[in-house]
């Protein structure tokens, strides 16, 4: 149990390397995939993002580096450019359409102008599974653009690259498969502990590349401790790592590919179910579309709409009822809901939306 999984020949890399490979099929990556389990998609985004600036490096200078991604994307890319030593002003933000997915045409249209102006794109973050509004980006089109400019294809899949096991939801997830690399969490949809992340990265060439740089005090031996063909040190940052991977393993192994399934369509079904009582409700209404399992909706006061709305969600909070929380959509700010876990009921949903529409009154 307390194994130090950066490296050696034992138990801990056999099991991880196990995990990825399941992660890679079930996602539509190759079998030469490589992999980690992370602490979070925020690390795995990094690992991801290191492999596709230094494939950049080898041809272009990193002052002239730029990269795409929607103006809905989770502050971790911005992140992973900073520590990576590249701009933040260097991420250009593409505006979204109206179902908060990013916009192809301007996308297309900022992609000519840095090209025109000497720039070097060299990664397209798409989005499967917004953070505000779990919208998914148009993953086939976004791999046809990377394609044809030769840019390094990321998917930012934290929870919602799970509906890949939805009946209902997988066929706008058919271009994971398609991209470079993705980074997803396993303690999100897939209902794992804390903590545990994953990078997929479809070039093991280019992955080792990037991170493999033995000392000598950790040289390779084909026999003993040393030995072993997968050391976790040579495809991300860290050589003392938890052994993650171990309930992960577990987990699949235990529950099976088809329960898991069976919570993420239920949580889409359970999504649906809350907008409907959302919009059957004269005091309530929706403030944006309802593709996944999160579903953003206000209290519809006369003043202080805002401030309002996030005084519900802290006395729901506080009262113990329930764990919704805020966000802004269009300016306004909005009560959101994300259910991912396998215990939520319908009859959950019921008891926050008369809890809210109590709240609701009591502040009027």
């Amino acid at each position: 149990m307390n194994v130090n999984s950066g490296g050696r020949n034992h138990i801990a890399p056999i099991i991880e390397q196990q995990v990825i490979k399941w992660s890679a099929n079930i996602m539509g990556m190759p079998n030469s995939t490589t992999g980690l389990v992370t602490s979070g998609t925020s690390m795995a985004t990094i690992i991801a993002l290191k492999v596709a600036r230094d494939r950049a490096l080898e041809l272009h200078d990193n002052s002239t580096l730029v990269g795409y991604t929607s103006e809905q994307t989770h502050n971790c890319i911005a992140k992973a450019f900073d520590l990576l030593g590249i701009p933040v002003s260097a991420l250009r933000k593409v505006p979204c359409d109206s179902n908060f997915e990013i916009d192809i045409k301007k996308l297309e249209q900022t992609i000519e102008k840095d090209i025109s102006n000497n720039l070097h794109p060299f990664t397209l973050i798409g989005n499967a599974g917004t953070v505000n509004t779990g919208s998914i980006d148009n993953l086939d089109k976004l791999a046809d653009i990377a394609h044809k400019n030769d840019i390094w294809y990321h998917i930012d899949g934290a929870f919602g690259s799970a509906a890949i096991l939805s009946k209902t939801a997988q066929h706008r997830l058919k271009g994971l498969g398609r991209a470079d690399s993705i980074a997803f969490d396993f303690h999100k949809w897939w209902q794992v502990n804390y903590e545990a992340g994953c990078v997929l990265i479809k070039d093991h060439i280019l992955h080792k590349k990037s991170f493999a740089n033995r000392p000598e005090y950790l040289k390779y031996y084909e026999e003993g401790l040393a030995g072993g063909d997968f050391w976790a040190m040579d495809y991300g940052p860290e050589l003392s790592r938890s052994f993650r991977a171990l309930k992960v393993w577990v987990h699949l192994k235990s529950h099976g590919i088809a329960q898991i399934s069976n919570v993420v369509e239920n949580n889409i079904s359970q999504a649906q179910y809350l907008k409907s009582r959302i919009e059957a409700e004269n005091a309530l209404e929706l403030l944006a579309p309802v593709p996944l399992n999160i579903c953003c909706f206000r209290y519809k006061f006369q003043s202080n709409i805002d401030t309002n709305n996030s005084l519900i969600v802290l006395k729901i909070q506080e009262s113990g009822i329930a764990a919704p929380s805020t966000t802004i959509i269009d300016g306004s700010t909005a009560i959101r809901v994300n259910i991912t876990n396998h215990r939520t009921t319908v009859s959950d949903l019921d008891l926050l939306v008369n809890s809210v529409l109590k709240t609701g009154r009591s502040l009027v």
